[in-house]
This record gives C-alpha cells, sequence and structure tokens, in this order.
C-alpha cells in the first residue's frame, strides 16, 4: 500500500474513511477549520485530544493507550475491510501522526492526502461545511507494534550507532530559538533534517528520488539504523513518512523533545 494518495485518485476512488486531523501548534483550533470547510464526508480528529494522552512525563503529546485509542477510531467510523485516507491542511506535517499511529497499530489500508485540503480545494472539488453526521460506530482492532518505536533509554545507542534525525526548524535544532518547550538545544549525536525540506512548495512531497539524497546526504543508508524526533512526535511522524517513500526505515521517538528534557540528567547539545 502506497502510503499518499492524489486528490485525483481520492475523488475517484472506492469509499474510505475520511479523516481531518488540521492543527497547529498556534492555533487556531482545527475544528473551526474543519466547519469553515472540508471535504464531504470527513471527520475531524483533535491532534490534542485524540492523538495524545496527556501531558506529562511522556512529553507534551505521549501516544495513547491502545484501548482509548482505539474507541476513538471506533468512533469516527474506522472498520476493518475500509481504507483509512488522512489529511491536513496543506503538508502533512500533522496527517502523517495519524498515518503513523494506524500503521504502528497494525491498519495497513491508510494513506495521507498529498497536498492537503489545499490541493482538494485547488482542484475544484466539493467542499462541505458544519459538522458532519455521527458515523456508523466502526469495529476496527488495534495491534501494537508494526512499526519501530523508541524510548528515550534507545536513542543514544541509535544516534550512536546510526543516524538520529531531529525534525524540527533547524534554529530550534541549534538552540537558538525555543518557542515551547523550556529547554534549547538538541539530543546529543542528533542531525538537523527539517521536515519542510520533505516537501515542495505546494506541500507535497518531493518524488522518491529527491527525498533519497536528501537522506543519503544525511548519512542514510539501506543498512544505517535511523531514528527521528522533533518536539512532541507530530512532525517526526512526517519524517518517517517521507524516509518510507524514499525506500527506508525508521523508528520513531515518540517522546521527542519534550520528554528528553524532563529527565535533567540527560544531556544537551547547542549550535550546528
Amino acid at each position: 500500500m502506497h502510503p499518499l494518495i492524489t486528490v485525483d485518485e481520492l475523488s475517484a476512488g472506492p469509499r474510505v474513511t475520511l479523516l481531518d486531523v488540521r492543527w497547529s501548534l498556534t492555533g487556531p483550533p482545527g475544528a473551526e477549520a474543519f466547519r469553515a470547510g472540508h471535504v464531504p464526508g470527513a471527520r475531524f480528529v483533535d491532534t490534542d485530544t485524540e492523538l495524545a494522552a496527556p501531558p506529562g512525563d511522556g512529553g507534551r503529546h505521549p501516544l495513547p493507550d491502545t484501548a482509548v485509542f482505539q474507541e476513538t477510531l471506533r468512533g469516527h467510523g474506522v472498520r476493518r475491510g475500509r481504507g483509512v485516507v488522512v489529511y491536513d491542511q496543506r503538508d502533512a506535517t500533522v496527517a502523517a501522526r495519524l498515518w503513523w499511529m494506524l500503521r504502528y497499530h497494525g491498519v495497513e489500508d491508510v494513506r495521507v492526502l498529498d497536498g492537503g485540503f489545499d490541493a482538494w480545494t485547488a482542484a475544484g472539488l466539493p467542499v462541505a461545511t458544519g459538522d458532519e453526521p455521527a458515523p456508523e460506530p466502526g469495529d476496527v482492532v488495534l495491534s501494537p507494534g508494526a512499526l519501530p518505536l523508541l524510548t528515550a533509554g534507545a536513542v543514544p545507542g541509535v544516534a550512536e550507532r546510526g543516524v538520529l534525525l531531529d525534525a524540527r526548524a533547524a534554529e530550534r535544532y541549534r538552540g537558538e530559538s525555543e518557542p515551547v518547550d523550556p529547554v534549547a538545544g538538541h539530543i546529543p549525536g542528533a542531525v538537523s533534517a527539517p521536515t519542510q525540506a520533505n516537501v515542495d512548495g505546494s506541500g507535497r512531497f518531493l518524488d522518491a528520488a529527491a527525498l533519497r539524497e536528501r537522506f543519503a546526504g544525511l548519512g542514510v543508508t539501506d543498512d544505517t539504523e535511523v531514528g527521528v524526533y522533533c518536539g512532541s512526535g507530530i512532525t517526526a511522524a512526517h519524517e518517517v513518512l517521507a524516509l518510507r517513500l524514499a525506500g527506508f526505515d525508521a523508528a520513531l521517538y515518540a517522546g521527542s523533545w519534550s520528554e528528553w528534557i524532563r529527565d535533567p540528567g540527560r544531556p544537551v547539545s547547542r549550535g550546528a
């Protein structure tokens, strides 16, 4: 199953469960954007409350309990035997989080709308407003562990043996700016690899050859152990997806920087 779907394929394809995960760290709430306009039939999924457990020792967006996440998906109509398409506003930096969570929990037929809602509207396709009616409850069954997941304790080993990619903006990696977390810098040994370099000016992913060239330049090979983190495990999933498109496997450190710095005994690096 290719992880991306185009607007043409979605508009002409078979029935799927559509999930809208528009969200921004600085607001406004994604639900407002959803009610103002969304792909017809989509359900809005709240990143802060439905794709994450409450903030705590696991960081700002720790993964939710599997049973809780399963009930969330069933409430949005996710069913066995029916494909799922997820999208955000434009560049999949949020949608990839849900793609990764579904794949991690064993759901194979899940794809990301390349270019997001902006690509849908740019194609002149129909838009719905307001809230959608409640769907028939789903019956999806989740089983975690289908994709590799890193713990904080395993992260230094990846940086030493392979390549640990930091998916945040370069200035946050260097510690020059930290608008969210109380400590600036990066995990020692990590390589700066901002997610925005994975997409073109329209928010669509670069082709596989370009992505492969990008990651090869960061030290990734077919034999390299790769780990990815960001601020709280959202955009790091975008990097994992981009690596998958390039033909590389990578493990996600879901707690990411916001979990790493909760333990003052963990080392922090700054600069390039």
